[in-house]
């Protein structure tokens, strides 16, 4: 007997949601040779600059998806992205949006893909949820351990089928799934120390004003951030071919601290089996003008340090694993050869990030990259940088998400601008 295929969200809401949404989008005209399968997911993506135009063709090449729509606050990259997609399907569907809370009034969209700075994801998450989407968000995550603390609780409150875009758990040769496997089953005896290579804790924002990019909405780029006059090192002007420096400023982002330590933390998290917890004490660096050093320490007595060649290398009683994204290598060298007993665990090799959410959304499951893990594996490089930022030594608890000293938790979250507060 053939199974049928597991209802997604927009046929359990659908119903509901068309009573009560507004129309406040452009009914599109759709070719007879661009329909979409029956059984696609339909999704609209948020965010359309360098990463989300990376993202897009991803979706566009899955059949299981069709992209309905597209929201970004520079005309020129919304106009770029919905060519992109109408080309694909050969039809004038795609409508594009400057305000993403209108696209998610749309009863026929299943799910969003946001790819926006990191100061506009939290907002952006509850919100989604909220509207009865399922979320594939990039990481990192959130901007702060509050926000980070948030997007759990609105991802369960709403039965959300949530992927952080942490792909080193499905893709690069499954390198990363190799390591943990083995980390795990203990063929380097016990974790003592794992270092991470990646860059340094941002600072605050002190660019030059600029004269305003007439195609961008700047005040809704900013959002709940500082206001601040325009300047194109944050919005590059219209569709660029980098990726942006607003990852620099603390306003915006984690820094490059967090901009790959959210990939590579996550492995740590994944290998020491954290993904539901996290450490329970910061330690800054000795040096207070350091940029490397900051550590923290697991209750079992891991430390977990900042600093080191690019990827994660973990250090144990036995031996050492080292892997990043072009590379896997262990001392001593056997240890890698040597094959996994029955009785190690066996991780699931993915397909890739998209179809790995895509499976979870028809079966109304969690995915590899589900939203705890994305919120614990950033809340890594938060804890980080509050560590480079303030320079004392702070117990954390994982599991109310606030310090032990009470002064510390007034770095937890920061104040955002009038019209765009983070309610819960």
């Amino acid at each position: 007997m053939t199974r049928s295929p597991s209802p997604t969200r927009r046929q359990f809401l659908a119903s509901a949601a068309a009573l009560t949404a507004p129309a406040v989008w452009t009914t599109p005209v759709r070719a007879q040779d661009g329909a979409a399968p029956a059984d696609a997911i339909h999704i609209g993506v948020i965010g359309t600059g360098i990463r989300g135009r990376n993202l897009l063709p991803r979706f566009l090449d899955n059949a299981g998806y069709r992209v309905v729509a597209v929201c970004d606050v520079d005309a020129t990259r919304r106009a770029d992205a919905k060519r992109r997609v109408d080309e694909k399907y050969a039809s004038r569907d795609c409508v594009p949006y400057l305000d993403y809370r209108e696209l998610l009034t749309r009863a026929d969209i299943d799910a969003v893909v946001i790819a926006t700075p990191d100061h506009w994801h939290a907002l952006q998450i509850v919100d989604a949820c909220r509207a009865g989407k399922d979320v594939y968000c990039e990481k990192p995550l959130t901007l702060t351990l509050r926000e980070s603390q948030v997007v759990i609780e609105a991802a369960r409150a709403h039965d959300c089928i949530f992927q952080t875009g942490s792909q080193q758990r499905t893709e690069f040769g499954h390198k990363f799934v190799k390591a943990v496997e083995y980390v795990r089953a203990g063929r380097i005896g016990r974790v003592l120390n794992v270092n991470v290579g990646v860059g340094s804790a941002p600072r605050w924002c002190d660019l030059e004003p600029e004269e305003l990019e007439p195609q961008l909405d700047w005040n809704r780029w900013l959002g709940p951030a500082p206001e601040r006059p325009y300047n194109s090192v944050l919005s590059p002007r219209g569709v660029h071919g980098h990726y942006p420096q607003w990852r620099r400023y603390r306003e915006y982002s984690g820094g490059h601290l967090a901009d790959m330590g959210a990939h590579h933390f996550d492995i740590v998290q994944w290998a020491l089996g954290a993904d539901n917890k996290g450490p329970v004490r910061v330690v800054p660096p000795s040096d207070p003008s350091a940029e490397r050093g900051a550590a923290l320490v697991y209750a079992d007595g891991t430390r977990l340090t900042h600093g080191g060649p690019s990827g994660a290398t973990f250090i144990g009683t036995a031996g050492m694993i080292h892997v990043d994204r072009g590379r896997i290598l262990s001392v001593p060298g056997k240890i890698l050869e040597e094959e996994l007993g029955e009785s190690d665990e066996s991780l699931p090799r993915m397909q890739n990030h998209q179809s790995d959410w895509l499976e979870a959304m028809r079966n109304r499951a969690r995915p590899t990259c589900d939203v705890e893990v994305g919120a614990r594996s950033v809340a890594i490089c938060q804890l980080m940088n509050i560590a480079y930022w303030h320079g004392r030594e702070l117990t954390w608890n994982p599991t109310t998400w606030r310090f032990v000293e009470d002064h510390a938790n007034a770095w937890l979250d920061y104040e955002r601008r009038a019209g765009f507060e983070l309610n819960v």
